[in-house]
C-alpha cells in the first residue's frame, strides 16, 4: 500500500512515525483538497462523515486538509474505483494499516530501548535487521 493511510483515527490529530510536520499541516480548504484529489467537495464531506478522512477543523468549524489527507483521499478513490473495495472495506483497511504502523513504531521503540539497556550493561549490541529484499541471481558459468 502507499504511504500512510492515516485519517486522524478517531478524530485525533495525525500521529505515527510516517509523515513530516509539513505533510500534516492543515493547508487546504475543502474546495482545494477536492480539486487536488480529483473529487467533488461533497465526496470529501461524505468521507469525513463516514470517518474515512478526518480533516483538521478551524475554530469556525471549516475543514482544512493536509497533504497527507489529500494522499489518503486519492488512495480511498483508488481502492474504490480500481480495486472495487466498498467504503466499509476501505475504512477497515485504513484501521488495520494504522494498527500495523502503530505496532511497527512501538516495536522500533522497544528495540531501541533494548539496545540502550544492552549498551549500558556492556553487552554487544546486534545491528538492526534490514527489511530490504535482496534478489540473488546465479550467474551461468
Amino acid at each position: 500500500m502507499n504511504e500512510r493511510l492515516d485519517p486522524h483515527a478517531g478524530g485525533q490529530p495525525h500521529s505515527g512515525s510516517r509523515g513530516s510536520a509539513e505533510s500534516n499541516a492543515a493547508l487546504f480548504a475543502i474546495s482545494v483538497a477536492a480539486e487536488l484529489a480529483g473529487m467533488h467537495a461533497q465526496t470529501l464531506r461524505t468521507y469525513d462523515r463516514l470517518g474515512l478522512v478526518t480533516p483538521h477543523r478551524t475554530t469556525g468549524g471549516g475543514r482544512r486538509y493536509s497533504e497527507r489527507d489529500v494522499e489518503l483521499l486519492r488512495e480511498v478513490q483508488r481502492l474504490s474505483q480500481e480495486e472495487g473495495v466498498n467504503l466499509a472495506g476501505i475504512k477497515r483497511i485504513i484501521e488495520l494499516t494504522n494498527q500495523v504502523e502503530a505496532l511497527q513504531s512501538r516495536l522500533t521503540e522497544l528495540m531501541d530501548e533494548v539496545a540502550r539497556l544492552r549498551q549500558r550493561r556492556g553487552e554487544l549490541v546486534p545491528l538492526p535487521r534490514s527489511q530490504a529484499l535482496v534478489v540473488w541471481k546465479r550467474r551461468n558459468q
